[in-house]
């Protein structure tokens, strides 16, 4: 039975896109499989994984509309383990298109059923808004990744979206846990990076991961190449640390 994570915030520029290839890409070399759904119409995720996404016919808004299953959409990526469900920059207006539908948060979860015995995980990168597209990941998903910067802001809007996954464990899917707060672009030389990792962990103390994920160049050259971290430099920081990641959330879904 796969686990099915959504990497959400409403903040743009947190790492989300950043932490769903890298994490998919660290979760595939230690040999589980792994299906990636790019649900941001930016189509980041997919383009990091060196997928044409110009060239996409079937991707996330067919899925979400029915028009397709998912396994006429699913296709492989530059990562070992790593299939991907792309995005196009048409799924833009699925919002509207989805108002009128019934059972319109279920669109995804309903779409999943016939894959998710197949993989180990699939992760989903939300877009970074808390509309009905990031509905539709949280209501499909099993727990949820919320990276945080550790940066003047951190926390501004952490607020809302704890109330909206309330408000989804509510109404949508009660099953729905926080699998994790993810801290991210941490630089130790800054107090400020310092004081927001304190003030994280003690409020939130267990729901923090332990991995800090820090700031690291060759993190943000990898996409430019179509690359996961691991694929583009495998001794680099940004790969150590989120290999630990993955290897943290293995040992916490294996107990």
């Amino acid at each position: 039975m796969g686990k099915i994570i959504a990497i959400a915030n409403q903040k743009g520029g947190v790492g989300k896109t950043t932490t769903t290839v890298n994490l998919a890409a660290s979760l595939g070399v230690l040999e589980k499989k792994v299906l990636l759904i790019d649900a941001d119409p930016q189509a980041n995720a997919s383009s990091g994984l060196g997928i044409d996404v110009e060239n996409v016919e079937i991707g996330t808004y067919q899925i979400l509309e029915h028009s397709n299953t998912p396994q006429e959409a699913i296709i492989s990526s530059s990562a070992p383990n790593v299939s991907v469900i792309p995005a196009h920059i048409d799924l833009v207006a699925i919002e509207i298109e989805l108002v009128d539908k019934d059972n319109r948060e279920y669109m995804l979860k309903q779409a999943l059923e016939k894959v998710k015995d197949e993989y180990d995980y699939i992760l989903i990168d939300c877009a970074p808004s808390l509309g009905l597209l990031t509905l539709n990941a949280l209501t499909a998903a099993d727990s949820v990744i919320i990276p945080i910067q550790c940066e003047y802001f951190a926390l501004e809007g952490l607020g809302k979206l704890l109330n909206t996954i309330k408000s989804v464990q509510k109404i949508h899917n009660p099953e729905l846990d926080i699998e994790g707060l993810l801290l991210t672009m941490y630089d130790s030389r800054l107090r400020l990076s310092n004081q927001v990792v304190e003030e994280v962990q003690k409020h939130f103390n267990d729901m923090v991961f332990k991995t800090i994920i820090q700031r690291n160049v060759k993190l943000s050259e990898a996409p430019s190449f179509g690359e996961s971290i691991i694929n583009f430099d495998a001794t680099s920081k940004g790969a150590s640390n989120y290999l630990s990641l993955a290897h943290e959330i293995i040992k916490k879904n294996s107990n």
